[in-house]
């Protein structure tokens, strides 16, 4: 088949999104699929055009599979600026919906929310192209923007609503990351049983178990440490606050220490939390390839997500700890997918969001049980090795383009 993928990140960025969809093409080019990649150029680092890249509006490689059409995406850092990241949206689906529609006829087109508005910009190019159209929510927009406070007004939100169910209406079929997303999206549009749960899957070959005491520990000064990381995008979905606490309550162990990796809207404001305390150490993103290093430096990882988003999101990070062998807690909503998934693969501890008391006592109960970590660990290990390879993930949105195509 012909494939166009239509994706705001997209290698060598370093966003979440970027590195799924990214080997989601590579699983797709090895099953003999052509694929037209539209994507940003980088930019998901600094919130800035990484260098290399600048001086244009878009840039076109070829790839053994196909091509990458990179387009600028109009970065802004501030993500409680919703004109300038509406602005942003704007700017980057335009450019999308230019440069997609070009080209010869192809069988599927696959677009990626967030931002929402691309959601219009694969049916658009679907549409020139003759190809059955795949809409893929890895957030629920704009319910987590209303959850957070950032979207308040309420012709917006009626605006936001409105552009959230066009988009749902007009794809072919509707693919989200867990049951939770699918109740959420299914009230929303008028035929349910076009949405299907596809989970983002993790690269198990690259991601094992590694040893606790490596270089990066070695970098940060964190040997002999028992480290409780978060990694991942320190954004305004997470409620990261609850770890700078807990560093806080935790403060008089020596042994313990307490890591952000990653950057994001709200690093600034948690490193002003977190002034003074010697038991917490910031570190920048890390390059991809050192992805499965800095998973293993930890011993707990933590999944933090505010009241109400476990609902409308599903961290990829998770599925990156359990490849990595490693135990994680989880401030979530009750119930939610991850709550699931901590419960049923016995990898991880799930308390209720902003509860900072059940937050630290689960922290702490693993500190004091190292056995009891080491198991946990294996348990993520094995659950994850069964349920969400990428090879699986490929072959089913390769069956459901096949589908919906129908007899060649």
């Amino acid at each position: 088949m012909r494939l166009v993928v239509l994706t705001p990140h997209f290698a060598p960025d370093l966003a979440p999104t970027g590195v799924v969809v990214t080997r989601l093409v590579e699983e797709l080019a090895e099953r003999d699929h052509e694929i037209e990649v539209i994507t940003s150029l980088p930019w998901y680092r600094d919130h800035r055009i990484e260098p290399g890249y600048e001086g244009k509006l878009v840039r076109t490689e070829d790839a053994p599979w196909g091509r990458i059409i990179r387009l600028h995406p109009f970065p802004t850092s501030d993500k409680t600026d919703l004109v300038r990241r509406a602005a942003s949206f704007i700017g980057f689906t335009a450019l999308s919906v230019l440069k997609g529609r070009k080209g010869a006829r192809v069988d599927g087109v696959l677009a990626l929310s967030p931002p929402l508005t691309l959601g219009l910009a694969g049916r658009a190019i679907a549409d020139r192209r003759h190809a059955a159209y795949v809409f893929n929510i890895q957030d629920v927009f704009p319910d987590i923007a209303i959850e957070l406070g950032y979207l308040s007004n309420a012709t917006l939100i009626r605006s936001a609503k409105a552009l959230e169910r066009r988009c749902y209406e007009r794809a072919d079929a509707i693919t989200v990351l867990s049951e939770d997303l699918k109740a959420n999206v299914a009230r929303k549009v008028s035929d349910p049983s076009k949405i299907r749960v596809i989970p983002n899957f993790v690269d198990t070959a690259t991601i094992q178990p590694g040893e606790h005491e490596n270089e990066y520990r070695r970098e940060h000064g964190l040997e002999g440490k028992t480290v409780v990381m978060y990694a991942g995008n320190v954004g305004l979905s997470q409620s990261l606050d609850l770890f700078i606490d807990a560093a806080v309550a935790l403060r008089d162990d020596p042994s313990l220490h307490f890591v952000i990796n990653g950057t994001g809207a709200a690093r600034t404001e948690l490193e002003d939390h977190a002034r003074g305390l010697s038991n917490v150490t910031f570190v920048d993103p890390q390059p991809i390839e050192r992805l499965a290093e800095v998973l293993a430096a930890a011993d707990i990882h933590v999944v933090v997500l505010k009241k109400g988003l476990a609902r409308s999101s599903v961290p990829s990070k998770t599925f990156s700890i359990l490849a990595a062998g490693r135990p994680f807690v989880a401030s979530v909503d009750p119930g939610s997918e991850i709550a699931e998934i901590a419960d049923r693969s016995g990898a991880g501890i799930s308390v209720p969001p902003n509860d900072a008391e059940a937050f630290v006592k689960a922290i702490d109960h693993l500190i004091e049980h190292p056995d009891e970590r080491i198991g946990m660990g294996e348990n993520a290990r094995s659950f994850v090795e069964a349920w969400a390879s990428p090879a699986a993930v490929a072959a089913t949105y390769e069956d459901l383009f096949a589908e919906l195509r129908g007899p060649s």
